[in-house]
């Protein structure tokens, strides 16, 4: 191990670094979700009324569909396609950046993945203000979420690849930073409804903002290596690598003398990923679980459910912006900051934390079961809203806490030099569960 007194992370400098790292990286494509009725605004027929267009807007923010608009083809199936075009590259970049980043200097892999989303996102805020026809606006669109999502997933597999290099708990500021991120996007949604401001407005403000945080983010980057916490812990990397190298040298060394060098010789001197996988597997795929059950639910089950007392009141038109996203995110991000002051069931318990992660299906039934419309087979059991806003807080705060606590201890399960790639793998279980829970959704919602 490295020599010397461990230094202190002075005014939680590091941590506070990988909380804005954190929120960089999901902050950006929550304000792109923010903005999906901006979007399909675009592909629908024009509007001959900056005043119809407002009203128009402020029903598509506050649900889901809107009747006052006809959908085109483009729009009708834009859901859809975005959900292809982010899952995909999401977890085939993910895949390889578990396989790869060995390979690509770290540097390059963030610097460059935060430079790529930026530029994404200043051509998205550039196009807010340039008339094109639907087929193409439609076209750069999906280009853009494959590009966004692919960088995005190399950006996150190598965060939590650098968190896995330090103490358990500094994996904590990267998911309360991406809970921040939601929470935060929630309350822009929000607002816009209550400024009655055209959706093209608020989409501008969406987009350079994230911007802004991912300049943020590419300055907190550059600061990293300077400071003295994190300098230890990379140091503590390096000397784990040499020592296996070392070790390596004489095993060769000595099958050289002895005449059969060869069979020891094929040992990798890099991680090995099956063997750190066999590990990390339970964790590995509690965390995929979570968020399988998370985003078959959310938002496709949960976005359609109508508030059973708002009647004519304003509530109906805040109901699913305010009970469903802004409660869902900050509970998530309650649940994933308390992994920073309490941390249970412990590294140690071999079965408790999947039992946990397992014993969160029995929100899917309780989901289904509330006030969804349109549905065709189940009857509603909770018809008041007050239902489905515990439902959401408890499916919430469990997400965030579990999810968090599985990425914390994944890295410390294998040994230092292998924990930045243990990181990589658990985010590509990550990003596997989003898949399977998008794929997932579309079953659920043709059940209710």
């Amino acid at each position: 191990m490295t020599t010397g007194h461990k230094p202190q992370d002075r005014y939680k400098a590091v941590w506070l670094i990988f909380f804005v790292l954190g929120l960089g990286t999901l902050l950006p494509w929550n304000f792109f979700m923010t903005a999906t009725m901006y979007f399909r605004s675009r592909l629908g027929p024009p509007q001959n009324s900056s005043a119809a267009l407002t009203e128009v807007n402020r029903d598509l923010l506050a649900t889901t569909s809107s009747p006052a608009l006809k959908p085109s083809f483009l729009d009708s199936i834009f859901n859809n396609v975005m959900t292809i075009c982010a899952m995909l590259p999401l977890l085939v970049f993910t895949c390889l950046n578990s396989f790869l980043h060995q390979r690509i200097p770290q540097a390059l892999r963030i610097l460059g993945s935060l430079v790529a989303i930026l530029l994404m996102f200043g051509l998205t805020a550039v196009l807010v203000k340039v008339d094109l026809d639907p087929m193409p606006f439609f076209t750069i669109t999906m280009v853009k979420i494959v590009i966004i999502n692919s960088f995005g997933a190399i950006l996150q597999g190598s965060l939590f690849g650098l968190a896995g290099l330090l103490p358990a708990s500094y994996t904590v500021p990267i998911m309360s930073g991406q809970g921040l991120a939601g929470t935060f996007a929630a309350v822009a949604m929000i607002c816009a409804i209550a400024s009655g401001s055209e959706l093209s407005q608020s989409a501008f403000g969406y987009f350079i903002t994230a911007c802004g945080v991912i300049v943020i983010s590419i300055f907190c980057y550059l600061a990293l290596p300077r400071l003295k916490f994190y300098q230890y812990y990379q140091q503590a990397k390096m000397e784990a690598l040499g020592e296996q190298e070392t070790k390596m040298d004489l095993i060769r060394k000595g099958d050289a003398k002895n005449g059969g060098g060869m069979p020891q010789s094929s040992t990798h001197e890099s991680p090995s990923i099956i063997a750190i996988l066999k590990q990390i597997w339970v964790l590995a795929l509690s965390v995929c679980f979570v968020f399988t059950v998370t985003i078959g639910v959310f938002p496709s089950v949960t976005a359609e459910v109508q508030s059973t007392i708002a009647r004519t009141s304003d509530w109906k038109k805040y109901f699913i912006p305010v009970s469903c996203f802004f409660v869902f995110n900050v509970f998530d991000w309650a649940g994933r900051s308390l992994t920073t002051l309490y941390m249970w069931p412990k590294k140690e318990s071999r079965w408790l934390l999947p039992a946990l992660v397992v014993a969160r299906i029995v929100f899917v039934p309780l989901f289904m079961l509330c006030n969804v419309h349109p549905r065709k087979n189940l009857p509603v059991v909770f018809h008041h809203d007050a239902w489905f806003i515990i439902f959401m807080v408890l499916f919430a705060f469990s997400n965030g806490y579990l999810a968090s606590l599985c990425m914390c201890f994944g890295p410390k399960k294998v040994k230092p030099s292998e924990a930045e790639t243990a990181g990589a793998v658990m985010a590509f279980f990550l990003s596997l569960g989003l898949a399977l829970g998008a794929l997932l959704s579309f079953m659920l919602r043709a059940i209710v």
